[in-house]
């Protein structure tokens, strides 16, 4: 097809499914089609310009005649994006998720257990969550739950073991002995400062060449006498090696600060690449999803494999996702909590997924997101609109078909259309879906619209949404027929409304904390708490609460 009967063809269609052509959504039509012709862009404005006032200025009968003969569009699938397969799969794939307890989870959290999901449930293997609590003074003891119920909601309870670092000390310290028993580790009482510049000078500290009998006896000490900072356990790695981070890095520290869920009992805490590599190896883990960043992290814990001479996982790395105008962090939004600037962690602002999830989000739109961002090293900067766009369109894909249609009106004025009979109107809960149910109205020629819609309206032929027909001349409205066949050759506008006598009081929760306040047909009565339902020409929403004042909904998007 040549450039010009393309530019025709999308015109045509757009203005039979708007009643007019428009030119700029033709041209990013055009342009999505043929991308090359980009370069040519001001060229290409005239043309379809030219083409859209052409078929603007054709009568109705003469449009419906072209649009008639044009041919049938072939139905798109698109392609689903999926994952590239795992390396070195043999039999079973276990994976794990493990993030610190300093809050619930964000959308940055989403992104890496989604990943890790969806991957071992590919290989119908094992999935592991893991709560790694081995640092007293970063809890925050809330999060226990609140982690492992976002995990379980993300994951359609798909979690097949949950592990917390803090109940298996025993076992850290039992490996831990026997890596110095191995002279694989030793217990180091340098000054941290004179043992810091010794190793950058690739010198061994006096402690490391002492026997195993002696480490033995210091690491007992950690237990009872040294004070904190007195004593670390070190691994015995390669002194001399090319890269700082894996000289003689630190397994075990002692710590006095009280534990939230053990109190102040244990005193000898093991750092994350000690507690990781135990649990990874006890878990039998065979894939690791990380963040690049942790590439040091899975050298050093590859030295302790080998000192035990076990498998060392897969590890595959990804880069950081950078949200420019988004706060994902839960420490800063612990702060900002306790200072009031949010109400909670569900404050509707927030990109956390308690709050989305109250919002009308799915697990499976997460999940998709995860799957189109892949696994890459690349770090990527992305904007809040961004994100949200491609989220919101994984949702509305998933929610589409199960969410009923209702009309709100958030600004109401009266209108009174002349010569309309009584009458008892019903409409489709679900325009796709007939035998879902109907919503039923009776309209006497009393209606409520959008104040926006009624001071931007033209005068000439417009439409109720599935009801009637009217003609605007100047402030006069009067009925003109039911047929939707009738407003199709002629008509311009179709508004949503309400019977002026029969309204529900309905609140919005808006993504930016302002509530918007309006009002709802009274088949919204018969909604239930959680369901999610698309007001006509507003958006998706979550219905939240049932009060005496108003039926509550969380919005969604569009």
């Amino acid at each position: 097809m040549d450039l010009t009967d393309l530019i025709r063809e999308l015109a045509l269609r757009n203005a039979a499914k708007f009643g007019k052509a428009n030119a700029n959504a033709v041209l990013g039509s055009v342009l999505k089609a043929r991308p090359e012709q980009k370069q040519h862009i001001n060229l290409i404005k005239q043309h379809v310009q030219g083409i859209v006032n052409e078929i603007n200025t054709l009568d109705s009968k003469t449009l419906q005649q072209a649009i008639a003969a044009l041919p049938e569009k072939e139905k798109e699938t698109p392609k689903e994006k999926t994952l590239k397969d795992l390396p070195n799969v043999s039999n079973s794939v276990i994976m794990r998720f493990a993030p610190s307890p300093s809050g619930p989870l964000h959308i940055a959290h989403a992104y890496g257990l989604s990943l890790n999901y969806h991957y071992a449930k590919r290989y119908h293997g094992t999935f592991l969550f893991r709560i790694e609590d081995t640092n007293p003074e970063n809890i925050y003891a809330p999060a226990y739950d609140m982690m492992v119920e976002d995990a379980q909601w993300l994951t359609n309870n798909g979690i097949d073991h949950v592990i917390i670092q803090s109940d298996r000390l025993g076992r850290y310290y039992d490996i831990a002995e026997q890596l110095v028993d191995k002279e694989k580790a030793y217990v180091c009482t340098c000054n941290s400062d004179e043992f810091r510049t010794l190793l950058f000078k690739k010198t061994a500290c006096p402690c490391r060449t002492a026997g195993v009998k002696e480490h033995l006896k210091r690491y007992a000490a950690m237990f009872s006498s040294y004070k904190p900072g007195e004593a670390v356990l070190r691994s015995k790695t390669d002194i001399t090696h090319k890269n700082p981070a894996m000289r003689d890095f630190p397994l075990m520290r002692i710590n006095e600060h009280p534990h939230p869920r053990t109190g102040t009992e244990h005193r000898v805490w093991p750092l994350m690449n000690l507690a990781v590599f135990v649990d990874d190896m006890d878990y039998h883990v065979t894939h690791i999803i990380r963040a690049k960043e942790h590439r040091d992290n899975a050298a050093r814990q590859e030295f302790l494999y080998n000192a035990f001479d076990h498998p060392v996982p897969v590890t595959l790395f990804v880069g950081r996702i950078n949200f420019t105008d988004m706060k994902v962090s839960c420490s800063a939004t612990k702060a900002a909590i306790e200072e009031g600037k949010y109400t909670g962690w569900e404050d509707i602002r927030l990109p956390f997924l308690r709050p989305l999830r109250r919002r009308g989000y799915q697990q499976e739109a997460f999940m998709k997101y995860a799957i189109e961002i892949g696994i890459s090293q690349a770090d990527k900067t992305v904007k809040k609109e961004e994100y949200f766009k491609t989220l919101n369109a994984f949702n509305k894909d998933i929610i589409d078909a199960h969410a009923n249609r209702y009309f709100f009106l958030h600004d109401p004025v009266p209108v009174h259309i002349t010569d309309v009979e009584q009458k008892t109107i019903t409409i489709a809960l679900h325009p796709d879906v007939k035998d879902r149910g109907l919503r039923t109205f009776k309209i006497n020629g009393h209606f409520l619209l959008e104040r926006k819609d009624v001071e931007q309206l033209p005068d000439g032929l417009h439409r109720l949404m599935d009801c009637l027909n009217f003609i605007k001349k100047g402030q006069q409205f009067t009925f003109h027929s039911f047929a939707y066949d009738v407003f199709k050759q002629e008509g311009q506008h179709i508004l949503h409304w309400l019977p002026a006598q029969d309204t529900q009081q309905v609140i919005v929760h808006q993504p930016d904390g302002k509530q918007l306040q309006g009002v709802g047909e009274t088949t919204l009565q018969e909604v239930e708490i959680g369901s999610l339902i698309q007001f006509e020409r507003f958006g998706f929403a979550r219905l939240d609460a049932h009060t005496r004042q108003a039926l509550e909904f969380w919005y969604a998007h569009r």
